[in-house]
C-alpha cells in the first residue's frame, strides 16, 4: 500500500452506503486492506443494517443510527480483541451494509403444468403465475446462509431459488386443497394465503420473509379450455333450432357480402339455407314461432296403452281378458252392461257400460230389424 492511499484510509472515517441500483441486497464496504479507523462514524440508514464481519467471524449488527465505531458500540467485536479502552489503532474488519427494505414486484410462475385431480373434470393440468414482494429480516442470517463473501449480492441472485419455494408450495398447496378448477378464480386470495404461509417457513431459515403474495392467473391448457368454452357456448345456446336458425343467418349474411368470393357456390349455398329455414318457418306457424321442442313435428305420439281387464262373475274373479276377447263375449252374451270389470290403475270395479272403453262394444251389434 502506498503512502498515499495509507493517508487517505487514516483520514477517511465516516462510513456509510447509499443505493441506487433498486435490486442491491448486501453491499461491501471497500476499504484498503479492510482497515477501519478506531473512532470513525458508522450511517445506518433507514432500510438498511450494518453487519461487521472479524477474521471471518460475525461479529456486530447495527440497526438504523449514527454510531461511534468505539468499544462501548461494539461490545461482541470489542470481546474478540480484548481491547482495552486505551485502544486506538486501526482494525481490520469488512462491513456489510444489508438492505432491508422490500423487494416489490417479483415474478413467480410454473415452468410446467401442475397435475392435480378435479372434482368435476378428472385429472388434469393448470399453470399460474402471479408476483411477491422479499424482505431480509435476519440480516446476520442472510449473510451467513446465503451472502458468504459476496462483495454485491443482488436480488436476482436468490430470486430463482425463492421460484423454485414458490412453486414447489403452490403445487402441495392446490394438490390438497380440493377446490374445482372453477371455483379457483373466486378462491385466490385465500389460495395465496396459505402458499404465503407455506413459504414462510422455508424462506425463515434464509433469513427472509415474503411479506406480500399474490395469484394473478390460474389457467388450464388449451385443449380443455377450448372444449370448456364448447361446452359455455352450448348453455348460452339454449334452444338448438334457434340457435341452428341463428348460424344459417349469420352465414347468409356472410355469403351475400361476398358474392363473388366463391363464384356461384355462395349463391347456391345461400339459397339452400334459406329454403331450409324457409321450410322451417313453415312449420313453426304463421308467425314464425319456433317448435315446442327440437323434432317435436316429425315424432309420432306414443301409442296408446292396452288394458286388460277382469271380470267379476258369481263371486269369483275370471280373467285377465283383452279388449278383443271382451268384445267376442260382448257379442255372444257372454259379457253385458251390467258385468262388473276391473283394469290395473282403475279405482275399484265398476259397470262395463259405464266405462266409455268398453261402452262401444255394446253399439257394434246391429239394431233389431224393422216390425221386429
Amino acid at each position: 500500500m502506498g503512502i498515499l492511499d495509507f493517508l487517505t484510509g487514516e483520514f477517511i472515517d465516516v462510513i456509510h452506503w447509499v443505493d441506487d441500483t433498486r435490486d442491491t441486497m448486501v453491499w461491501r464496504f471497500e476499504r484498503e486492506d479492510h482497515e477501519i479507523k478506531y473512532g470513525a462514524k458508522l450511517t445506518v440508514r433507514e432500510g438498511q443494517s450494518a453487519v461487521f464481519v472479524h477474521e471471518g467471524q460475525l461479529a456486530d449488527v447495527f440497526t438504523p443510527g449514527l454510531y461511534m465505531l468505539e468499544t462501548n458500540n461494539m461490545p461482541i467485536l470489542t470481546t474478540i480483541n480484548h481491547w482495552d479502552h486505551g485502544f486506538k489503532s486501526p482494525f481490520k474488519s469488512e462491513i456489510y451494509f444489508v438492505n432491508t427494505t422490500r423487494f416489490n414486484d417479483l415474478k413467480w410462475g410454473t415452468k410446467n403444468p401442475i397435475m392435480l385431480r378435479d372434482p368435476e373434470f378428472g385429472p388434469t393440468r393448470i399453470r399460474a403465475f402471479g408476483t411477491y414482494s422479499v424482505r431480509i429480516s435476519d440480516p446476520a442470517r442472510f449473510l451467513v446462509e446465503i451472502v458468504g463473501t459476496d462483495g454485491e449480492f443482488t436480488m436476482d441472485e436468490i430470486s430463482y431459488q425463492i421460484r423454485n419455494i414458490i412453486v414447489q408450495a403452490f403445487s402441495r398447496v392446490i394438490a390438497g386443497a380440493g377446490i374445482p378448477v372453477l371455483d379457483m378464480a373466486a378462491n385466490t386470495a385465500d389460495l395465496g394465503k396459505l402458499i404465503a404461509t407455506e413459504i414462510s417457513g422455508i424462506v425463515a431459515e434464509y433469513g427472509l420473509t415474503i411479506p406480500e403474495f399474490y395469484i394473478e392467473n390460474i389457467s388450464l391448457p388449451p385443449a380443455v379450455e377450448a372444449a370448456l368454452d364448447k361446452r359455455t357456448s352450448m348453455g348460452i345456446a339454449g334452444d338448438l333450432g334457434a340457435f341452428t336458425q341463428y348460424s344459417a343467418a349469420e352465414a347468409m349474411t356472410a355469403a351475400a357480402q361476398n358474392p363473388n368470393g366463391g363464384g356461384g357456390m355462395g349463391a347456391g349455398l345461400g339459397m339452400g339455407m334459406g329454403m331450409a329455414m324457409a321450410g322451417q318457418m313453415a312449420q313453426a306457424g304463421p308467425w314464425g314461432a319456433a317448435p315446442q321442442a327440437a323434432g317435436a313435428s316429425h315424432t309420432p305420439p306414443p301409442p296408446p296403452v292396452e288394458h286388460v281387464w277382469h271380470i267379476a262373475a258369481n263371486g269369483k274373479t275370471e280373467g285377465p281378458y283383452s279388449k278383443a276377447t271382451l268384445g267376442r263375449m260382448a257379442a255372444s252374451g257372454d259379457l253385458a252392461r251390467d258385468s262388473h270389470v276391473w283394469t290395473p290403475g282403475q279405482d275399484g270395479w265398476k259397470r262395463a257400460g259405464d266405462i266409455a272403453e268398453l261402452a262401444q262394444l255394446f253399439t257394434i251389434l246391429p239394431p233389431p230389424p224393422p216390425g221386429a
